[in-house]
């Protein structure tokens, strides 16, 4: 960490830094970028940037990272009484509403869809992602076996955590790729809608044993 600098912001200036390079990644492409442009873009000196990052591709992490930063909240806060479905129902209409704090850009939204596009071809940019991925997995584990009444690393809770992960990745490149396509993506504007193909996907991938209320 920077020398006196807080934790908090030192992630606001790697977020900056990210947002940036992300931009610049997708314009140009990765093997055009380098730190020094990066630099340039945030007004920062290259040292800096590479005091924060340990190569250009991993200035995109925090950017990828947002929305599944933003999805483990969401489901750290479902509660026992209440189905998967009607849970992100409400709390993906709050966050479109600008009630998560800090709130979550469409610009940063639209930019992590761009990276994690990006990275079907940068291999760089695919682990920064598959690594997000994994990190939901694993938050993944600590929720289902407090559901499931089980330890988290019980197998049969990790193998609903990884099933309920994959659901979360595929539709996520399969939603991104849409919309930067310029495909008709209105269906993935109707958050109760969302919230029901999500679940649904979930319950599938899991058999069923993640879902439902838990009485």
């Amino acid at each position: 960490m920077t020398r006196g600098m807080s934790e908090q912001r030192r992630a606001r200036l790697r977020l900056e830094i990210s947002r940036e390079a992300a931009r610049l990644f997708w314009e140009q492409g990765v093997a055009a970028t380098g730190g020094d442009q990066i630099a340039d873009a945030v007004g920062l000196s290259t040292r800096t940037i590479w005091r924060h990052f340990r190569s250009k591709e991993s200035c995109a992490e925090p950017v990828i990272m947002q929305g599944v930063v933003t999805l483990l909240g969401v489901l750290r806060r479902w509660p026992r009484e209440s189905a998967l479905e009607d849970h992100l129902d409400a709390e993906l209409t709050g966050i479109r509403l600008g009630h998560e704090r800090p709130p979550v850009t469409l610009a940063d939204e639209l930019l992590a869809m761009k990276m994690i596009r990006l990275a079907d071809t940068e291999p760089a940019l695919r682990t920064a992602w598959l690594m997000a991925c994994d990190e939901v997995e694993r938050e993944l584990r600590t929720i289902i076996g407090e559901r499931l009444e089980r330890p988290p690393d019980d197998l049969q809770v990790r193998m609903y955590a990884a099933s309920a992960a994959s659901v979360v990745r595929v539709l996520d490149e399969h939603i991104g790729t849409a919309a930067l396509a310029g495909d008709d993506v209105t269906e993935f504007e109707d958050v109760a809608a969302l919230a029901r193909r999500y679940a649904r996907a979930i319950r599938t991938a899991t058999g069923g044993a993640v879902g439902d209320p838990v009485v």
